[in-house]
């Protein structure tokens, strides 16, 4: 990986006070960005910093494993 700290759809839902399911849908959506390892979605920080700061803009999805 780059360096960067991930985070779990579960945690961001609990940070943000959101369902997990609309952050799977903020995913699904191409809004912020995630990659998949195996069957889980990690979020880097700098993707979460982005989609907060320019208020959710698409982008793309990278699956991997």
């Amino acid at each position: 990986m780059n360096g960067n700290s991930y985070l779990t759809v579960q945690e961001i839902a609990e940070k943000y006070k959101v369902t997990s399911a609309a952050v799977h849908k903020w995913i699904k959506e191409g809004r912020l960005k995630a990659i998949k390892l195996g069957r889980v979605w990690r979020i880097p920080e700098s993707a979460l910093r982005e989609f907060i700061e320019g208020g959710g803009e698409k982008g793309e999805n990278k699956a991997e494993g």
